[in-house]
């Protein structure tokens, strides 16, 4: 299955990582998001200082980003914005990567990679998005497409 485009809505294709079925605001990152350093698990809030979203917080939204950088920890520190209550209401991401993995199972929120088209470049934040990682689907409702961010 291949994307989709129509009136209101596109359907991105990809892999479910970590099943569930979510619907919120997406919040869009160009660049990958550091754990370790790069996030406080506390807040949800990104403090990585020259980070595009430094100091936004992600809680309770559709986190769509290319996927992880740096160590390991990467996956603890996503697991602790979980014990936390501050995780991210889905993951989205471009790159499929053992600690990016890792870190959405340990999250254990709905997340889908791999898809068939690049997600950074045809979602905007505050968009809003349907994840469904047991069908590897990524719906993005809305006006479609939309004159202020060409797709």
């Amino acid at each position: 299955m291949t994307s989709v485009a129509e009136p209101g809505r596109l359907v991105l294709c990809g892999r479910g990582i970590v099943p569930g079925r979510v619907e919120g605001e997406a919040l869009v990152s160009h660049e990958t998001i550091s754990g370790w350093g790069g996030i406080d698990p506390a807040t949800g809030t990104i403090v990585e200082r020259r980070h595009e979203l430094y100091g936004v917080c992600f809680t309770g939204k559709v986190l769509v980003f290319p996927g992880a950088k740096g160590s390991s920890g990467w996956s603890g520190f996503f697991q602790s914005t979980r014990l936390m209550g501050t995780a991210p209401l889905a993951m989205v991401f471009t790159h499929l990567t053992t600690k990016a993995a890792l870190g959405a199972i340990v999250t254990r929120v709905p997340t889908v990679t791999e898809l068939d088209d690049d997600p950074v470049a045809k979602i905007a934040t505050g968009d809003r998005v349907e994840v469904d990682a047991d069908n590897g689907l990524v719906v993005v409702h809305g006006p479609w497409p939309r004159a202020d961010h060409p797709r």
